[in-house]
């Protein structure tokens, strides 16, 4: 019985540590998350208008879609991607709740965010690109669902003390570097235009730092 008490503790924690590791991506989370992510700064890098359409690929529970459809307002569209139907589903209930008709849900595949083709004007991808294992395959649907100029925003954050290690490290810690996702931005046939390494801390960690690309389809 103390044995079964003690394995259950040790779960416990565990599941705690799991959910505290993601509180940033759920609802509760994001009034706090606006303190330290600065949205308008990021639309406008990314060139976001009124009336455009956008994709948030790895969207979770929407916290950047939400944003994103606020801005480019009803005359707009947002195609929010994830993997999980959980996370989709509790986007649905939030996209009914607040009765917005600007957004699409998506359950995109591993491989494959499933946009509609050359019909977007940006598309953002945040903290996700770096759990993508088939990256170019990726990119280059991506690339597809752009119309000629139009931008790809990766945002990832970088913990410190994984510098000068391989990219496979890097992604098992959950993290990535900009060197590696710029060499393969322009391997898909993005042009990089905007470049920022240092975008202020993840969460107001100094250990993580927030790096963003912008790169633009030219061909």
């Amino acid at each position: 019985m103390r044995q079964q008490r003690v394995q259950f503790l040790v779960l416990s924690i565990l599941i705690l540590i799991i959910e505290m590791s993601y509180a940033q991506y759920k609802k509760t989370d994001w009034e706090e998350r606006d303190t330290w992510m600065n949205v308008p700064e990021i639309f406008k890098l990314a060139e976001v208008e009124q009336g455009n359409a956008v994709a948030d690929v790895g969207c979770h529970e929407g916290y950047f879609t939400m944003h994103l459809a606020q801005k480019v307002g009803e005359s707009g569209k947002v195609y929010a991607v994830d993997v999980r139907e959980d996370r989709i589903e509790k986007l649905n209930k939030y996209i009914k709740d607040r009765k917005l008709r600007n957004i699409k849900t998506v359950v995109g595949d591993y491989d494959n965010p499933k946009l509609p083709n050359e019909a977007l004007d940006v598309v953002v991808v945040m903290d996700t690109y770096h759990e993508m294992d088939d990256y170019m395959k990726i990119l280059d649907h991506i690339k597809n669902a752009l119309k000629q100029g139009g931008r790809i925003v990766i945002i990832e954050k970088f913990k410190k003390h994984m510098l000068n290690t391989s990219r496979a490290e890097q992604t098992e810690a959950h993290t990535l570097s900009l060197k590696y996702v710029k060499k393969e931005l322009q391997k898909a046939g993005f042009l990089i235009t905007k470049e920022i390494k240092d975008f202020g801390k993840w969460k107001n960690e100094t250990d993580k730092t927030i790096w963003i690309l912008v790169g633009t389809k030219n061909k």
